[in-house]
């Protein structure tokens, strides 16, 4: 081995880590015991580096390129025995996806994402339409048009009553009156030959009052 070889530093492999809150970013670079006059922090909007001097090793430079913008005036570090902490003021309140990144990134990407409860909301050309109130709007339209029970039953006799012949609307008059309501026949032939009874529905009672 040659003198130059041998007179070489050894490389310091530095590992980092960082953290957020709402309004700022801590960078954490894990170096021991580093003393404050071999260090050297700068800070930039979109770039933080940081310069480590050595006796025995390497000097360190470390670049952080960031993917959102910061407050150099308000960024600050400190020096513990194990680490160094450089915090970053944010100059927006947003949460970041990545500490570093290309400036295309997405500025703004939400904290909380509220859950919204009910049915998905159907994708419309028109901004601010309510289809929950469309889709009732739509059901009342159809309630109208389409009665149901005893409604509907009773629409069927009167347009059977209004299209029906003489002998047709006789049978229906003749049936229901003498059933008192219980019957209705179209069939003349076969109501015209006797009195129509009383038939009430399964498991009543037919009581005159």
């Amino acid at each position: 081995m040659s003198e130059s070889e041998s007179s070489e530093k050894p490389k310091v492999q530095v590992k980092h880590d960082w953290y957020q809150t709402d309004a700022a970013v801590v960078i954490t670079v894990l170096v021991k015991n580093v003393k404050e006059e071999n260090l050297s922090v700068n800070f930039a909007k979109t770039c933080v580096t940081a310069k480590i001097k050595f006796p025995e090793q390497d000097d360190i430079e470390l670049k952080f390129n960031l993917s959102h913008e910061v407050v150099p005036e308000q960024c600050s570090y400190k020096i513990t025995p194990s680490k160094i902490e450089v915090k970053l003021k944010k100059s927006e309140g947003i949460r970041w996806a990545k500490l570093e990144g290309p400036e295309d990134l997405p500025k703004a990407i939400p904290v909380e994402v509220a859950q919204t409860s009910g049915p998905p909301a159907y994708p419309t050309s028109k901004k601010g339409k309510d289809w929950s109130v469309v889709e009732k709007e739509i059901k009342e339209e159809e309630a109208k048009e389409k009665p149901e029970g005893e409604e509907a039953l009773n629409k069927l006799f009167q347009e059977i009553y209004g299209k029906g012949s003489d002998e047709v609307k006789r049978a229906m008059n003749k049936s229901y009156m003498e059933s008192g309501g219980t019957v209705l026949s179209t069939n003349w032939d076969e109501i015209s030959k006797e009195k129509v009874g009383v038939k009430p529905p399964d498991g009543m009672e037919w009581k005159k009052w």
